[in-house]
């Protein structure tokens, strides 16, 4: 595995996970820690990235689970239990210095963990995220330190993610509809077998990326 893996369990306070970013971030830009993948699932909280438009929690003070304000992109969203959560602590120079193909990256994982169970997922033009026909079963939204990335993803494992959504209009996307994993596959899911396979092919989609960029930088020096 091209990444150091961290399997935080659940229950885990989204402040307390959001500053360990931090502190795994600042390793990583100074050389003390490799790549790293914290895989977790939050106690229920909403949350809204940098936007003046808040109005994707427009029912805030009737909300039934605390928000935080944080420092990603993208609108509001909702984590909790039965949600997998995947925060990237990874270096992009080691990659791609380029934002948009680390989104990329990540739903290509999420496309690959949700075929395994013989779901057909794909990317919709225009937005982030992944997606099974008009419904959104996978949310993404990323911030960087000198290209350093921290926050990941969000994928909608178990049913019981999905009923605080209704709150919401999740990523300020009008009329979305919310699914999960064992709403497609129509029976129980093992969240811990999904974190084994998302880790594995984010593993792959990575090592792809390093194999791209060395034979375009071995053509450049051609």
């Amino acid at each position: 595995m091209i990444f150091n893996i961290q399997d935080l369990g659940s229950n885990l306070d989204f402040q307390d996970t959001w500053k360990l970013q931090e502190n795994l971030v600042a390793q990583r830009r100074a050389g003390e820690i490799e790549d790293t993948l914290l895989l977790l699932e939050h106690t229920p909280v909403y949350t809204i990235g940098r936007t003046r438009d808040q109005s994707s929690l427009e029912r805030r003070v009737q909300l039934p689970h605390p928000v935080v304000v944080i420092n990603r992109g993208g609108e509001g969203t909702y984590h909790g239990p039965g949600q997998l959560v995947g925060y990237a602590i990874l270096d992009l120079t080691t990659y791609k210095k380029d934002l948009h193909r680390h989104l990329r990256n990540l739903e290509e994982s999420i496309i690959r963990t949700i075929a395994t169970f013989g779901v057909k997922a794909q990317r919709r033009e225009g937005l982030t995220g992944v997606w099974i026909e008009e419904r959104k079963i996978a949310s993404l939204g990323v911030g960087v330190r000198s290209w350093v990335t921290l926050h990941g993803l969000a994928l909608n494992v178990n049913e019981e993610s999905l009923p605080p959504f209704q709150w919401i209009t999740p990523c300020g996307i009008d009329g979305v509809r919310m699914t999960c994993l064992e709403k497609e596959v129509g029976s129980k899911i093992s969240l811990s077998k999904v974190k084994h396979l998302l880790s594995q092919y984010l593993g792959e989609v990575l090592s792809q990326e390093i194999s791209r960029n060395s034979v375009t930088t071995g053509s450049n020096n051609l």
